[in-house]
C-alpha cells in the first residue's frame, strides 16, 4: 500500500521550537558553568598562594631563632608574627561563600581580580635592568620592595589584603639595622625563589622567517664548492656568487624587527657562517635534525646518556689462536676497566663442521654459551682480573680459499640500537667486503676501524695476484671510506686507506711480561735462564714467513754451519713446508704448534721472524716482552720494535747471517720499566683512546662541555645540512649495499654461497628467527 508523506502539524512545529529552546538553555548553562569554574580556579590559586606564604614564614623561623637567652627576641620574629593576622584576613576574604558571586559580578574585560606581583617578578627575574636587587651596599634599600610599595600606593585597585601586606613590609624596612640581617636571610631567598616559580611566564615562540629561493641557491653553490673546483671554477668566484645571492635577503632581514638572538646571526661574521646559521635556524624551527647521510638510522644511541657503549666487532674467536681473535679480546678487557663505558665483544659463531676445520685439537662447542665460558676462562688466566664485558655472537662461515671467516647476514643487527653508540671494527675491510645491511656510520655515533692484515701482500702470492690486488685495493678504499669515521693502521705495512693514521694499538699478554720479569730476576741472581738457541713460531702457511725463512737458510747454509732452528706451528701448508725443508736438507726441527707462553719455550734466547707479510707480528712483541733477542727484517711492520735494543733488524741476506750470529754470541739486555710499559696493554689502550679520538669524545660528554648552542649561538652548525663529502660517502655505501645484495655479483667476487643471510643451522644455534621472518620485504 502506498504511503503518503505527513503534512506539517502544529504539534510538530511546537516540538521544533521546544528543541531550539533546549539547545539555547543548555548553551547558557554551559557558559555559566565555565564562569564558575574560572572563579573556582582563581580561588584555588589564592589558596595555594596562602600556603606558599605560610611555608615561607614557617621555614624562615630557624634562621632567625637563637638559643634561649635573657635578651628579647629578634625583630625578625616579631615581623613574621605580625604578618600572620594578615594571612588570616586573606584566607577569610577568598574563603567566604560570596567570593565566587563577587567575581562573577565584576567579571568584565577591564576589571582585574588578581594578585599583582609583576613588580616583584620584574625585580627578581630581570637581573639586567636597573631594578636588580643589590645586597652588597649597606646603604641601599631593596629596589623591588620599593617598586612594590610604590605600585601599591599608585594603584587603588589592588586587593585590600595585599595592600595591607605591602604597608607592613614598608614599615618593617624602616626599622633599621635588623633589615640588613633580613636581606641576607634564608627566608628572603626562599621568598624570591617561590615568587619566581609562581610568576614565571611561558616563553613566547620566536618565529623564524622561511627560506627564499636566493638563500637556497646560495647554500647549494656553497656546498658544491669542491665539485665546482674540479670543473675549474675558482673558490673566490663561488664566494662572490654566494655573497650576491645572499646579500639581498640579508639586507631584508636586517631591516625587519628581529629578536635579540636572531639579530645576532645577521650582520656578524662572514657570509658563509651567517648562511650556515641561517639554514640551521630554519631547520631547527621546523624540528628537523640531520643525522648524516640519506640513509639514516634514527634510533641511534643518545650520546647525552650518562654511560657510553662500545661494541668491538672482530673476524675470529678463540680457540683459534690468531691475532684478530686474541687482540680484540684483550682490548675489550682493558676498555671495560673504565667506568665511562660498557663494552660488548661481538665474535663469529661457526657451525660444528666449520669448527672442525678452524679450531685446533678437534675442539668444538655445542652452544655459544659453552664457547663463551672457554673464552673467559682463557682470558682470566692471563690478565689476572675479572673483566666485566659482554660477549655476543654473530653467524659466520669459514672460507677455505681465503682461509678466513666471512660474516653471514647483517652483522650490525646483533648490536641493539639502544647500545649502538661507538663501534670498533677489527679488520673493517674484511668485515665489509660482503656486508649487506645497515651502514655502520648511520647506526653508530662513532666508528673506528683497526687494520690488522696486509691483504694485498697475501693476494699477490696467488694466481693472477696482481690483478686481484688491484681490485681489492680499491674495494678496501671503498668500504672503509663508506663505513668508518676513523681508521687506525698498526703499521705502514698496510694499505694506505682513507681517514687513516698509523699507530700500534696492540699490547702483549701480561703473562709474557711476568715471564720476562722472572727471567730478569734469575739473571740478576747469576742463574742461566737461556739454555737453548733459536726458534720460530707461527701458523704454518707460506705467507707467514716460511718461504723467506727457507730461502735465507738455503742460501747461507754454509755460513750458518751447525745452526739449528726449532719451528713450532700448525697450518694448511705444513706438509709442503716440511717437504721443502727436507729436500734442501735444512737443519730445521718441526714441532706442533703451542702457546708462546708455554714453559718449554722459556729457555730459548733468540726468536727469528723473517716474515714481511705481517702488519705487526704479535709473536715478536711477546718475545721482546720475555727478554729474548729478536731477529727480524727491516720492514715497516717492525718499525715499532726498532727502539728496543734486543730487536736486531737486517736488510740483506748477509746481514741476516750477521744478526743471527750476534744474537747467539751475546746476552739480551734487560727491559727497563719504560720499555716494559710500552709493550703493555695499558699503554696500548691509552694510545688507542688518543688516536681513535675516543678519549676526547668520552671526556667531552663526561665533563659536560657545552655545545655552541649553549655558548651564545642560536643553533649549532652540526644540525644543518650534510656536506658534499657526507653525500659522497653515503652514495658509496648505498652502491655497495645494492651490489652486495645481488647473489650473482657476490659469487663473482669470491663470496661464499648463501652468506648474504644466515642459514638454518645458525638459526638453531643462535636462536634466531629465519631471515625471511626477520626481513620480510625482499630487497637487493
Amino acid at each position: 500500500m502506498a504511503t503518503h508523506p505527513q503534512t506539517p502539524t502544529s504539534s510538530n512545529a511546537f516540538s521544533f521550537l521546544s528543541k531550539g529552546w533546549r539547545e539555547v538553555r543548555d548553551s547558557a548553562d554551559a557558559d555559566i558553568q565555565l564562569m564558575r569554574d574560572r572563579a573556582n580556579s582563581f580561588k584555588d590559586l589564592a589558596t595555594s598562594f596562602d600556603r606558599e606564604l605560610e611555608n615561607f614564614f614557617n621555614s624562615a623561623t630557624p634562621p632567625f631563632s637563637v638559643p634561649a637567652m635573657r635578651s628579647p627576641p629578634p625583630r625578625e620574629i616579631e615581623f613574621v608574627k605580625s604578618l600572620r593576622p594578615k594571612l588570616s584576613e586573606i584566607r577569610r576574604a577568598y574563603s567566604s561563600p560570596d567570593f565566587s558571586k563577587r567575581v562573577l559580578e565584576k567579571w568584565s574585560p577591564r576589571s582585574r581580580i588578581r594578585i599583582d606581583l609583576s613588580a616583584i617578578k620584574k625585580a627578581i627575574v630581570s637581573a639586567e635592568e636597573d631594578g636588580i636587587v643589590d645586597f652588597e651596599k649597606r646603604g641601599r634599600r631593596l629596589s623591588f620592595w620599593e617598586e612594590w610599595k610604590n605600585e601599591g600606593e599608585g594603584e587603588s585597585k589592588d586587593w585590600e589584603p595585599i595592600r595591607a601586606l605591602k604597608i607592613r613590609l614598608k614599615e618593617f624596612e624602616k626599622r633599621g639595622s635588623s633589615f640588613e640581617a633580613f636581606k641576607n636571610s634564608e627566608f628572603l631567598e626562599k621568598v624570591k625563589s617561590g615568587l619566581k616559580s609562581m610568576c614565571k611566564e611561558p616563553e613566547e615562540s620566536k618565529e623564524v622567517p622561511p627560506l627564499d629561493v636566493p638563500e637556497l641557491l646560495a647554500y647549494f653553490v656553497k656546498q658544491s664548492g669542491p665539485f665546482l673546483d674540479h670543473l675549474g671554477v675558482k673558490r673566490d668566484v663561488c664566494d662572490k656568487i654566494v655573497e650576491s645571492l645572499y646579500s639581498k635577503r640579508r639586507n631584508h632581514l636586517l631591516l625587519q624587527s628581529l629578536s635579540g638572538e636572531e639579530s645576532s646571526i645577521v650582520g656578524n661574521g662572514n657570509i658563509n657562517d651567517e648562511l650556515d646559521l641561517r639554514i640551521a635556524s630554519v631547520l631547527q624551527s621546523t624540528g628537523h635534525r640531520h643525522e648524516g647521510g640519506f640513509w639514516t638510522d634514527h634510533a641511534k644511541h643518545d650520546p647525552t646518556d650518562s654511560e657510553r657503549h662500545v661494541a668491538i666487532v672482530t673476524t675470529a674467536s678463540l680457540p683459534w689462536m690468531t691475532g684478530t681473535a686474541v687482540n680484540p679480546l684483550f682490548r675489550a678487557a682493558y676498555l671495560s676497566q673504565s667506568a665511562k663505558q660498557k663494552v660488548t665483544l661481538l665474535v663469529p659463531w661457526l657451525s660444528k663442521s666449520d669448527q672442525e676445520l678452524v679450531y685446533p685439537s678437534s675442539l668444538t662447542f655445542t652452544s655459544p654459551e659453552e664457547q663463551e665460558v672457554y673464552i673467559r676462562s682463557w682470558l682470566e688466566e692471563r690478565i689476572g682480573f675479572k673483566a666485566d664485558f659482554k660477549i655476543s655472537f654473530y653467524p659466520g662461515k669459514f672460507s677455505k680459499e681465503r682461509r678466513s671467516i666471512i660474516p653471514a647476514g647483517d652483522t650490525s643487527q646483533f648490536i641493539p640500537s639502544k647500545d649502538a653508540d661507538i663501534a670498533i671494527l677489527e679488520e673493517p675491510e674484511h668485515l665489509n667486503w660482503y656486508h649487506h645491511g645497515k651502514r655502520w656510520t648511520d647506526k653508530f655515533n662513532h666508528v673506528v676501524g683497526i687494520v690488522h692484515t696486509n691483504y694485498l701482500e697475501y693476494i699477490k702470492r696467488e694466481k693472477n695476484g696482481a690483478l686481484q690486488a688491484f681490485f681489492v685495493k680499491h674495494i678496501n678504499n671503498w668500504v672503509t671510506r663508506a663505513y668508518c669515521h676513523k681508521v687506525l693502521r698498526l703499521s705502514a705495512a698496510t694499505q694506505n686507506l682513507p681517514k687513516s693514521v698509523i699507530c700500534n694499538v696492540h699490547g702483549v699478554n701480561p703473562k709474557f711480561l711476568e715471564i720476562g720479569e722472572k727471567i730478569a730476576a734469575e739473571r740478576e741472581l747469576g742463574q742461566k735462564s737461556f739454555t737453548k738457541g733459536a726458534y720460530f713460531l707461527g701458523k704454518m702457511v707460506w705467507a707467514k714467513g716460511y718461504k723467506e725463512l727457507i730461502d735465507l737458510l738455503a742460501k747461507h747454509k754454509a755460513d750458518l754451519d751447525g745452526f739449528k732452528l726449532d719451528v713450532f706451528g700448525n697450518g694448511e701448508d705444513a706438509n709442503e713446508v716440511q717437504s721443502a725443508a727436507r729436500k734442501l736438507d735444512l737443519n730445521l726441527s718441526f714441532q706442533k704448534g703451542r702457546d708462546h707462553a708455554d714453559d718449554s719455550l722459556h729457555g730459548y734466547k733468540v726468536f727469528i721472524n723473517p716474515s714481511i707479510s705481517d702488519v705487526l707480528c704479535t709473536a715478536t712483541a711477546e718475545a721482546l716482552a720475555m727478554g729474548k733477542f729478536v731477529v727480524c727484517a727491516d720492514h715497516p711492520s717492525n718499525e715499532f720494535f726498532r727502539s728496543f735494543p734486543n730487536c736486531l733488524t737486517y736488510r740483506t741476506s748477509e746481514d741476516f747471517v750477521a744478526k743471527v750470529k750476534e744474537a747467539l754470541e751475546n746476552e739480551p739486555y734487560p727491559l727497563t720499566p719504560e720499555q716494559r710499559y710500552q709493550l703493555s696493554w695499558e699503554a696500548a689502550t691509552q694510545r688507542f683512546m688518543e688516536y681513535s679520538e675516543l678519549d676526547s669524545i668520552l671526556n667531552k660528554e663526561n665533563n659536560g662541555e657545552k655545545s655552541s648552542l649553549d655558548k651564545g649561538k642560536l643553533v649549532p652548525k652540526s644540525v644543518s645540512m650534510p656536506n658534499l663529502t657526507e653525500l659522497v660517502d653515503g652514495g658509496l655505501a648505498f652502491a655497495h649495499y645494492c651490489l652486495t645484495g645481488n647473489e650473482f655479483l657476490r659469487l663473482c667476487t669470491g663470496a661464499i654461497p648463501g652468506t648474504r643471510d644466515y642459514d638454518k643451522q645458525h638459526c638453531k644455534d643462535l636462536h634466531l628467527l629465519p631471515p625471511q621472518v626477520e626481513n620480510p620485504i625482499y630487497g637487493w
